[in-house]
């Protein structure tokens, strides 16, 4: 059912009130943060659902601030522009990722490192300094600051666009902070949403690629990615044929259940890195020796999001090797939040739900075709 939204005074969406319904947000109408100097609003067309959403919704990244609308790989159009915003026109394509503002004056800002600045705020459920709490994009609109929006180019559809906000940022910035280039090796833990995306940005970044997972059931579908090689990491004693081989590791498994981290390691050439990007829930921690790293001197470490630096690279390359992410498409209603949150959380998607059809839902489309 279409149900009009009383912008600009409000937006709407589905959100989460209570975490023990995290797969059942509830239509919910709220007033908007205040429209600072370079805040822009996006009219959302469509938006991608992220294992952040989940954790978050489940309340398993922390207590979460009800009532909460989720989504972060955001796309639409321009429809309201703050008094010194100057990167987009009314219309505009764009996109927004997990992150909603950032000071831009800090040294972190200043080195192209805004996605680590100490004042940033998340697009969902975090808190502005007037005590605001950002709303995320299940809903008909978002407003955030300019440079953390993105142009989208023409020859990318939206509900594909949607995923490389935040999933696809997040592969490809350790990518390329840690190396990844022609003559490089690089190893993917984990062939879901995120490491599918990261196979193909590694690729298109020159390098040759092996896969792993705990079974052969996706080896079929990570060589159809474009990977060159791929490892069962259920059989007994699958690393001691790697041993240092590899550049760059990068974890793109959530969860860190049965994760042997110790055969990971020994598989990294001196001075090498493992990079972990899957977020799991807070209570979750790596379970390795000190010891481990005396062998080669590896680096242990994670990577926040990208920085718009990035994010621009990202879908210059995106169309140049026509890469796009794998989507299942659902329509936006509450019904179809539901499934796609319940089934994304079982891991039966692949490999990313987008969810459509928002102009229909909210009764909006200013700029729709």
């Amino acid at each position: 059912m279409t149900v009009g939204v009383n912008y600009p005074e409000e937006f709407a969406g589905y959100a989460v009130h209570d975490v023990k319904e995290w797969n059942h947000p509830k239509y919910t109408a709220y007033k908007p943060k205040t429209l600072d100097d370079y805040d822009v609003d996006i009219e959302i067309e469509c938006c991608g659902v992220c294992g952040s959403d989940l954790l978050t919704a489940q309340g398993g990244w922390g207590d979460l601030k009800c009532a909460q609308v989720v989504g972060h790989e955001v796309i639409g159009h321009v429809v309201k522009t703050g008094p010194k915003a100057s990167l987009y026109k009314l219309g505009d394509r764009v996109g927004l990722g997990a992150q909603a503002f950032a000071c831009l004056d800090c040294p972190r800002c200043k080195a192209g490192n805004e996605q680590y600045c100490a004042h940033s705020v998340t697009t969902y459920d975090g808190v502005y300094p007037d005590g605001y709490v950002s709303q995320g994009g299940y809903a008909s609109h978002v407003r955030a600051h300019e440079h953390l929006i993105f142009p989208i180019p023409d020859e990318i559809k939206s509900s594909e666009a949607g995923p490389l906000m935040c999933g696809g940022l997040t592969v490809f910035s350790p990518l390329k902070r840690n190396g990844c280039k022609p003559g490089a090796k690089v190893g993917i833990l984990g062939l879901g949403g995120l490491g599918h995306m990261a196979v193909m940005f590694a690729k298109a970044l020159g390098a040759d690629v092996t896969v792993f997972s705990r079974t052969n059931d996706k080896k079929e579908q990570a060589l159809k990615l474009g990977a060159d090689a791929f490892v069962a990491t259920g059989k007994e004693g699958w690393e001691s044929e790697l041993f240092d081989s590899f550049d760059i590791l990068l974890n793109c498994a959530i969860g860190l259940s049965g994760l042997n981290l110790d055969a990971f390691l020994s598989i990294l050439k001196v001075e090498a890195r493992f990079v972990s990007v899957g977020l799991p829930s807070v209570d979750e921690k790596f379970n390795v020796s000190p010891h481990t790293f005396f062998s080669n001197g590896a680096h242990l470490s994670t990577s926040c999001l990208g920085s718009r630096a990035e994010a621009l690279e990202l879908l210059d390359l995106a169309v140049k090797h026509d890469i796009r992410p794998w989507v299942e498409e659902i329509p936006l209603t509450a019904e179809g939040v539901s499934e796609a949150m319940t089934r994304c959380w079982k891991g039966d998607v692949r490999y990313r739900f987008c969810l459509t059809d928002f102009h229909k839902a909210f009764g909006t489309g200013t700029y729709a075709n």
